[in-house]
């Protein structure tokens, strides 16, 4: 296959990059190298790859890096939180409008080919939880005074009764919490306008809590891992918010790769959203106390804050089931040995205020 990546320099791009070649496939990567996010073209690029250094929302240069090309992976888009709501243009700008002028292209061309959309799992916003007397429930988005108040669970819609946290599956509606939430769900939208109307094959991979290295570092726009990996190799305590409770499942890059992989060489009949995760169900402190391990002896201890991010979510694990079945992928990498390794792992260079078209990592 001949296959485009976008944001092929980044964090996830860059395994997918490493995959394809590796598999035998030729690539040619589409990436801005945003300033924001690279200082300079990283020194971990793979030299057997074609690059394009242009925008996304740059029609010309997208056209030019589509030209050949059989398959895509959309992994471009900027991620997590970041700083505050008035990152809400760039936010759209980066995914939504460049995403729009790609699926442009691609139409124009009459393209017909897989496409693989990097989604994530903030789309589902909270996760699925099971009340024992009304039995599955979705909650309400959480009110800032239960939080200052430290009551971090949520509760049933219907009685108010605690609720037992369960894995959401690829059919639970989609309830964005935030702006990278909503910018992904309009993502996997706008995506799917294109597929049915080109009879193109399209998979979207809602990547879980993705960790590894070349993640970037020092970044408020940075997955959780990264930024406590960044607090002990900076010789300070993590910092973890609420009390540390948060279901999570954190998956190896490298296995994101891999599931990238087999979404473009699936049958072309085979398509639709699928949970990209390990299967393994960690808390934020569990994760934090594993890296501290890693660091070994001399690290300080993760310190629990019990502030909060209104536009978080308390809980959010998923099934990997489907993505078993259809795409034949199964994480490898497991939670212990993954997080000792990356305790020591090569991170990319810190910039105060990164954000980028070419780093994909899903929030805490």
């Amino acid at each position: 296959m001949r296959v485009l990546v976008t944001g092929g320099a980044g964090f996830i791009g860059s395994a997918v990059v490493d995959q394809l070649i590796e598999a035998g496939h030729h690539v040619r990567v589409l990436d801005n190298l945003s300033p924001a996010a690279h200082s300079s073209a990283p020194d971990y690029l793979n030299p057997d790859a074609e690059y394009l250094w242009a925008d996304l929302t740059d029609p010309d240069a997208v056209s030019r890096a589509l030209v050949g090309i059989d398959t895509v992976s959309h992994q471009a888009a900027r991620v997590g939180l970041g700083v505050d709501f008035d990152d809400v243009g760039a936010y759209v700008n980066d995914n939504d409008a460049g995403t729009a002028v790609l699926l442009g292209c691609l139409y124009r061309m009459r393209w017909q080919g897989r496409f693989a959309l990097a989604s994530s799992m903030v789309v589902y916003g909270e996760g699925t939880y099971v009340c024992v007397e009304h039995g599955p429930v979705r909650p309400g988005p959480r009110r800032a005074k239960d939080l200052e108040e430290g009551r971090f669970e949520p509760t049933c819609p219907e009685c108010t009764a605690e609720l037992t946290p369960a894995d959401l599956d690829e059919q639970t509606p989609l309830g964005p919490r935030n702006v990278y939430a909503a910018t992904k769900v309009h993502q996997e939208h706008l995506c799917e306008a294109f597929a049915r109307e080109t009879a193109s094959a399209l998979c979207c991979l809602r990547y879980h809590n993705v960790y590894g290295p070349r993640m970037p570092r020092d970044t408020p726009y940075a997955g959780v891992a990264s930024i406590f990996r960044s607090a002990f190799a900076s010789g300070r305590a993590p910092e973890v918010f609420e009390d540390g409770g948060q279901r999570r499942d954190f998956i190896h890059v490298s296995d994101v790769a891999r599931a990238n992989v087999a979404a473009l060489e699936a049958a072309h009949s085979v398509g639709g959203p699928f949970n990209i995760a390990s299967g393994e169900v960690h808390t934020i402190g569990e994760m934090a106390d594993a890296l501290q391990a890693g660091f070994g002896e001399g690290a300080y201890d993760p310190v629990i804050t019990g502030r909060y991010r209104i536009g978080d979510v308390r809980h959010v694990t998923a099934s990997p089931n489907r993505a078993q079945r259809l795409l034949g992928f199964k994480a490898r990498i497991n939670f212990a040995r993954g997080m000792l390794e990356f305790a020591t792992a090569p991170l990319r260079g810190g910039l105060t205020h990164a954000s980028s078209s070419s780093n994909h990592t899903t929030g805490a």
